[in-house]
């Protein structure tokens, strides 16, 4: 059965009324029995009752049949698929940003062990990161000695200490220097190597060194005691 759009539109053409390119695509399709759509039957419907002064009929208004579904393909197949397409690299970014994070954790934990670690064990241990020095051997005598590099020193002149010890690596020796009156010129607190062996500078001169004379240098730990003089002259 022919649409009955068909004699309209024909009509319309005659006339040169509306558009020529749709009212002959509208024609074609009605000729061809393929599907028009609401749109262009509208349209059509306007232009008659404007001027062709005709009123719609009930057979004039028709839904737009949709097209057959493809059982070979389901209607959500492909949606299915966009949703996996888009979902995956969410789902991989969210992946990499959480092993970023669980990376950091773990070095911030193995950075905490290590400060942990170096600050219980106290001076003798070294951070994984430096390469230790060989370990130097223990004098033999291990004795408590002290001794400067001269016997007699000037007002400015540089004063080398050193002396050797019994007590454990990292131990402290307090040193100190009385002039001629006993009073304490000098003093310091001096760390013992791995050797026994401890040493530091200081300088002759200032306050308590105004009186030429023999003054004494004093080395004492925990457990032992030690002295040794030398001359100054200001």
């Amino acid at each position: 059965m022919a649409d009955p759009i068909l004699d309209e539109v024909q009509l319309l053409l005659d006339k040169e009324i509306g558009d020529k390119k749709i009212l002959e695509q509208i024609l074609r399709a009605a000729q061809n029995d393929e599907v028009i759509s609401n749109f262009e039957r509208n349209y059509v419907r306007k232009l008659a009752e404007k001027h062709l002064g005709k009123q719609p009929t009930a057979e004039k208004i028709q839904i737009e049949p949709q097209p057959a579904l493809s059982t070979s393909q389901p209607l959500l197949q492909k949606p299915i698929q966009s949703f996996h397409t888009l979902s995956e690299p969410k789902n991989s970014k969210s992946s990499s940003k959480n092993n970023k994070i669980l990376v950091g954790v773990v070095a911030v934990a193995l950075i905490a062990i290590i400060i942990i670690a170096t600050s219980l064990s106290g001076p003798s241990e070294l951070s994984p990161a430096i390469k230790p020095e060989p370990k130097p051997k223990v004098t033999a005598s291990g004795s408590f000695s002290i001794k400067t590099d001269q016997t007699s020193f000037s007002k400015g002149d540089i004063i080398s200490i050193t002396g050797s010890s019994k007590i454990a690596f990292g131990q402290q020796v307090i040193l100190s220097i009385e002039n001629t009156d006993g009073e304490v010129v000098w003093s310091d607190e001096i760390n013992v190597k791995r050797d026994g062996q401890f040493s530091t500078l200081t300088f002759a001169g200032g306050e308590g060194w105004e009186k030429s004379g023999t003054f004494t240098i004093i080395a004492e730990s925990t457990s032992e005691k030690t002295t040794n003089t030398f001359s100054f002259r200001n």
